[in-house]
C-alpha cells in the first residue's frame, strides 16, 4: 500500500471512527446515569436524519436551519420515547426495562416504514460538504473535514456541561445513586429526561453527518450503526464518556484500515466490529477504561 493511499484510508478511518464516537457517547451517557442500554438509539439517530432529509426536500428549507430543527425535534422524541418506554419501568428488573427498550426499537423502526416507505432515499449533500480537497496526491471529500471538527465540539460542550454545571453534577449524582439523589432534593426525572434529550441530539447530528457521508435512507439505516456504537462504547468502557470516543476511534480505525490491508476480507468488515467485542469482554470485561462495578441486587 502506498503513503498516498494509505492517508486516503487514514482520513476515512477518523471520519468514521468520530461519527461511531459521537453515537456511542449517547449509549454511555444513558447507562452511566441508569444502567440501562437504549436499544431505540439507533432508531432516534434514523429519525433525526429523516426529519433533517424532509425539512430540506419537503419543506425547501436551508440545510443549517433543516439540521437545528431535526436536532430540536431528535431531542423532544428522545424525551417522548423515555417518558413513554423507560420511566414506568425505572422501579422494574432490569429485564423488564431491557424487553421495553427492544420493544421500542421494533416499534420505532416498523412506524418508520410505514411513515417514510422502505425505498431508500437520497440525503441531499450540501455543496460546502461535497466538495474534493487535495492534499498533495491524496483527495478528501470535504465532510470527512467537517465530521471529526464537530465531535470535537460536541464532545467539549458535553465534557464541559457534565464537569462544569449544576446539571452536569446532578447527573453525576443520579449516576452513582439515584435514591440518594433524590433524598438530596435533586429532580431525578428532570435529570434522566435531560440525558435522553442530550443523547437524541447527539444521536441527530451523528445521522444527519452519516447521511452526509453515506446518502443513503432507509428505514433500518440505524440499526447496524446502532449495534456498532454499543459495540464502541462497551469497548472503551461503558459509562465513561472519553471512552466512549475511545472505542469509536478504535471501530473505525480498524474496520477502515482491514479493508485497505486486507481487500479480501472485505466482505467481514461488519464481523470485525463483534469480534473486537469478544476479544474486548474476554480481555477486560469492563473495556478499556471502565471500572469494575458491582451491581445492585
Amino acid at each position: 500500500m502506498g503513503m498516498s493511499n494509505f492517508l486516503q484510508q487514514l482520513a476515512n478511518g477518523i471520519s468514521l471512527g468520530s461519527l461511531y464516537a459521537l453515537l456511542a457517547i449517547g449509549y454511555t451517557m444513558v447507562y452511566g446515569i441508569l444502567r440501562l442500554i437504549n436499544f431505540a438509539h439507533g432508531d432516534i439517530f434514523m429519525v433525526g436524519t429523516y426529519i433533517a432529509f424532509y425539512s430540506m426536500t419537503s419543506f425547501l428549507l436551508p440545510w443549517w436551519l433543516s439540521f437545528l430543527i431535526a436536532m430540536i425535534l431528535t431531542c423532544i422524541f428522545g424525551i417522548i420515547v423515555e417518558k413513554a418506554a423507560y420511566k414506568p419501568l425505572r422501579n422494574s428488573p432490569r429485564i423488564s426495562v431491557m424487553i421495553s427498550a427492544i420493544g421500542a426499537s421494533f416499534l420505532i423502526e416498523n412506524l418508520a416504514i410505514v411513515l417514510f416507505g422502505g425505498r431508500p432515499k437520497a440525503f441531499p449533500i450540501p455543496d460546502m460538504f461535497n466538495k474534493v480537497v487535495k492534499i498533495g496526491n491524496v483527495s478528501i471529500v470535504s465532510v470527512n473535514f467537517y465530521i471529526p471538527i464537530i465531535t470535537g465540539i460536541l464532545l467539549l460542550i458535553l465534557l464541559y456541561v457534565v464537569n462544569n454545571t449544576k446539571t452536569g453534577m446532578a447527573m453525576r449524582a443520579v449516576s452513582k445513586d439515584y435514591e440518594a439523589a433524590r433524598l438530596m432534593g435533586i429532580d431525578v426525572n428532570k435529570i434522566v429526561s435531560f440525558t435522553f434529550g442530550i443523547g437524541s441530539v447527539l444521536a441527530a447530528m451523528g445521522g444527519i453527518m452519516w447521511g452526509l457521508k453515506f446518502p443513503n435512507l432507509v428505514p433500518l439505516m440505524g440499526l447496524m450503526p446502532g449495534l456498532k456504537c454499543f459495540i464502541a462504547a462497551v469497548v472503551g468502557g461503558i459509562g465513561d464518556i472519553r471512552g466512549a470516543v475511545l472505542g469509536g476511534f478504535i471501530l473505525g480505525l480498524g474496520e477502515i484500515m482491514i479493508v485497505a490491508f486486507l481487500p479480501s476480507l472485505t466482505g467481514y468488515r461488519d464481523a470485525f466490529a463483534f469480534i473486537l467485542l469478544i476479544v474486548i469482554l474476554l480481555l477486560k470485561p469492563a473495556g478499556l477504561m471502565g471500572k469494575n462495578l458491582t451491581e445492585k441486587v
